[in-house]
């Protein structure tokens, strides 16, 4: 117990010493919201891999996924690296980097209100963010409660509490840069705990060989096919496509992850960052999903809920239990570490997209700099309170899987803006009628299919996973159908000639008036 309480300590101390040590970054807009457009590879990839990856995968998804399907959740780490991480770098990084700096964008509502030319649009978009931010929120905090309850029997509003002031302590303090730095700190965490605690549990399984051996015994509860935790695609591949659409397209149009790439330093960091971002995803998520494969091998000591199903998200607690003391410390720092930088994402841009797309011009005018970033600070702080009274409210409800909440949140967000934002990125002949229907749509869907469900009528999908991937694919489809019969709202998505910008800068420098810098070539861009 003193060395998990040690272990938790030093963690805390490091998240708060640099959030002090940022604070200075953090006094303007620019500064406290992308950290000055100035962020390097390295921090960017670790910063993408942290938000993307927190207590929903590691206890909620690859619990639930695993035990379902078995050794072939991990095609699901495999979409997060390739898709949802190297294709999103690929796609995404260059041209988000290049038009929002173009447009002037902070935030995502913004790129939407100036892209095409409708305020109304840009509020509609942080209203979104705002509403379905919360549940996402809410589910990073059950997860880690639950294994802090498994580590140290503390009771679920105290770990929520706690989680809650210190990461509303370090990001009111050092904004995004202190986030990204502590993200590198703790992706490194990450890494090394993950690949720990794979090693160790195989051990207790009597290796690789014979944890795959006792898994293939194990029957399905409907299947009849031999072995069927160990096969390829498992006992239903196309419950699990959905489950790899969702948290690997998903994304591509989630704001929190998006952001990431107005803030990256440069052109070449962008594709240094993609080859980091994928290698980690591959080892975290990929990891895992492998981990939660192995599940069925502590059925006899998971908790039953009353429908006579496994709570899901005690499997990997459960598993976890069995560990030495040391590696159950570092597993909790490595949970804590992927769930607060997660938390740290989210409320950063919550508090950003209320203060620059809904309150500033809306309800107060003329707002100078530091007014900005203080009501940034103050919503920060009012949108961790809410998610954490929502979190207390769903542990005592009906709504008890990670999954289901995180699924609602994803499918929502990038069921809305997946279309939107990447057509709007690479065509110039994109409609806003094309991008109310999506919202409508991606919005409509998701909260529609939940609350049939809640009313106790036959829901659209069964799964709250399924209706997201489905709605994102239909946010890919619908906006240029319908762009095609309203009118689009002219944009040039093309930068300006390479060789124009080469030629002014170096022209610059020819005539003293200041070095030839690559940097502010691409700045030019």
């Amino acid at each position: 117990m003193l060395v998990k309480i040690c272990l938790v300590l030093i963690f805390f101390g490091v998240a708060i010493g640099v959030g002090l040590y940022c604070r200075r970054s953090a006094s303007s807009v620019d500064g406290f919201v992308l950290g000055g457009r100035n962020v390097g590879p390295w921090m960017s990839a670790f910063a993408y891999g942290t938000s993307y990856f927190s207590a929903v995968v590691f206890v909620g998804y690859a619990g639930q996924f695993g035990w379902k399907y078995g050794i072939a959740a991990f095609w699901a780490g495999i979409g997060n690296a390739i898709l949802g991480s190297l294709m999103a770098w690929w796609v995404l990084g260059p041209r988000t980097r290049e038009v929002t700096h173009r447009l002037g964008a902070t935030t995502m509502p913004e790129f939407f209100g100036k892209r095409y030319k409708s305020k109304n649009l840009r509020i509609a978009a942080a209203a979104i963010i705002f509403v379905f931010l919360i549940p996402y929120t809410a589910s990073v905090y059950n997860g880690l409660s639950r294994l802090f309850g498994m580590a140290f029997g503390m009771p679920y509003e105290v770990c929520v509490i706690g989680m809650a002031v210190i990461t509303c302590a370090y990001v009111v303090l050092g904004g995004y840069m202190a986030t990204v730095m502590n993200d590198f700190l703790q992706g490194i965490v990450m890494l090394l705990g993950i690949t720990a605690v794979i090693v160790v549990v195989l051990a207790n399984n009597g290796g690789f060989m014979g944890a795959m051996t006792t898994l293939s015994q194990v029957p399905h509860e409907t299947s009849q096919m031999s072995g069927v935790f160990t096969s390829m695609f498992g006992p239903d591949p196309l419950n699990l496509l959905g489950v790899v659409i969702l948290t690997s397209l998903g994304t591509w149009g989630l704001p929190q992850m998006v952001q990431k790439f107005y803030a990256i330093k440069s052109g070449p960091a962008v594709k240094q960052g993609a080859i980091i971002s994928t290698i980690f995803a591959f080892v975290v998520a990929g990891g895992s999903y492998f981990l939660g494969g192995f599940g069925r091998l502590y059925s006899s000591q998971v908790e039953i809920g009353a429908n006579g199903q496994p709570v899901y998200d005690s499997i990997i607690p459960t598993m976890l239990s069995t560990l030495p003391d040391i590696l159950i410390g570092l597993v909790i720092v490595l949970v804590l570490s992927a769930s607060m930088s997660t938390l740290s994402s989210l409320v950063l841009t919550s508090s950003s997209t209320l203060t620059l797309d809904l309150i500033e011009g809306n309800l107060v005018k003329d707002m100078t700099e530091k007014k900005r970033v203080s009501y940034m600070r103050v919503l920060l702080g009012a949108f961790i309170i809410i998610s954490a009274v929502l979190a207390l409210f769903q542990y005592h409800s009906s709504v008890t899987f990670i999954a289901q909440l995180m699924g609602i949140s994803w499918g929502a967000l990038a069921g809305a803006f997946l279309g939107p934002f990447l057509w709007g990125l690479y065509s110039g002949k994109i409609s806003k009628a094309a991008v109310w229907v999506s919202f409508i749509c991606g919005v409509g869907l998701t909260s529609g299919n939940m609350i049939m469900g809640l009313v106790g009528m036959q829901p659209l999908f069964a799964s709250p996973i399924n209706c997201g991937a489905f709605a994102m694919v239909l946010s890919l489809i619908i906006v240029p159908i319908v762009s095609l019969f309203t009118k689009s709202v002219d944009f040039d998505v093309n930068p300006p000639h390479v060789e124009g910008a080469i030629d002014r800068e170096f022209q610059a420098s020819l005539n003293g008036e200041e070095e030839f810098n690559s940097e502010k070539i691409y700045e030019a861009l």
